[in-house]
């Protein structure tokens, strides 16, 4: 039988990593992290037809669904929970599952991603249908989980995109949009929390953030809806509708607890 060994799993570049210096660790960390965003430059194009799939499904009332194991289920979760409070979204227009459930959000779960049909489980019950996008994510391409979960999307009728860190991987065969970004052997060997980590969380900042400023989330380049749910935020909030209608800091702030929005304050001042 041949072993076909992915580029997630390659031998480091770096060996006798416990000789080196803390600078060494950290110059050669940091040297290696240098290589990840040219990496995402080059499946622009592929994070693009899937940014323009997820827009048009929710501009006609769709989800965007995130599923994935490990680390990568993680970044799903988080760029899911981040939504709401900086676009102002109900908690539903995008959701994240994670092999495990969510006690697997901070311990491992032992043998739950090895499961092809649990991850159609969990999106049925959150009711997922052909309105809706799923997003698998997978450093290694291959985890059962989330090939099951995009295999059975498909067969019922839903729009599926992925992102993993090899090419030619089962994960991107399921997928009717896949982005395939190699970023080559880890520092430690396969740990890919590492530079495969930083790539999948910079392609959901940028997946999130487009398909939210193209939905008219955002005003110019401000979170006009985002929830005032700390004094920073409200503290940004009347510097912004200070900056966008010219009132002293005073009246903003009346005007924000008022309406509780930006967008709502400066709406209301332009159209008193």
């Amino acid at each position: 039988m041949k072993v076909v060994e992915p580029t997630t799993e390659k031998t480091s570049r770096y060996d006798h990593l416990e000789k080196m210096s803390t600078r060494e660790l950290l110059t050669n960390i940091n040297q290696e992290d240098d290589t990840v965003p040219k990496a995402v430059k080059k499946v622009i194009p592929q994070i693009e037809n899937l940014v323009d799939a997820i827009v048009e499904k929710m501009q006609l009332g769709g989800r965007l669904f995130y599923i994935g194991a490990g680390t990568s289920g993680r970044l799903g979760i988080l760029d899911a929970s981040e939504c709401p409070p900086t676009y102002g979204v109900p908690h539903d227009w995008v959701i994240a599952l994670i092999a495990g459930g969510d006690q697997a959000v901070r311990k491992a779960v032992e043998n739950a991603e090895d499961d092809w049909r649990q991850a159609w489980k969990d999106l049925q019950t959150h009711m997922i249908n052909p309105d809706d996008v799923l997003v698998g994510i997978a450093a290694s391409g291959t985890t059962p989980y989330v090939i099951g979960g995009l295999k059975d999307a498909r067969k019922n009728g839903v729009i599926t995109g992925c992102i993993t860190c090899n090419d030619k991987s089962p994960l991107a065969a399921e997928a009717d949009f896949p982005i395939e970004v190699v970023v080559g052997p880890e520092f430690v060997t396969g740990s890919t929390r590492m530079k495969a980590g930083t790539a999948q969380k910079l392609i959901l900042n940028m997946i999130s953030t487009s398909v939210m400023i193209k939905l008219g989330r955002v005003e110019g380049n401000k979170m006009v809806d985002m929830q005032l749910s700390n004094k920073k935020l409200v503290n940004r909030g009347v510097r912004m509708i200070v900056k966008s209608i010219g009132v002293d800091a005073h009246t903003a702030d009346a005007l924000l607890k008022k309406h509780g929005s930006v967008r709502k304050a400066v709406e209301a001042f332009k159209n008193h």
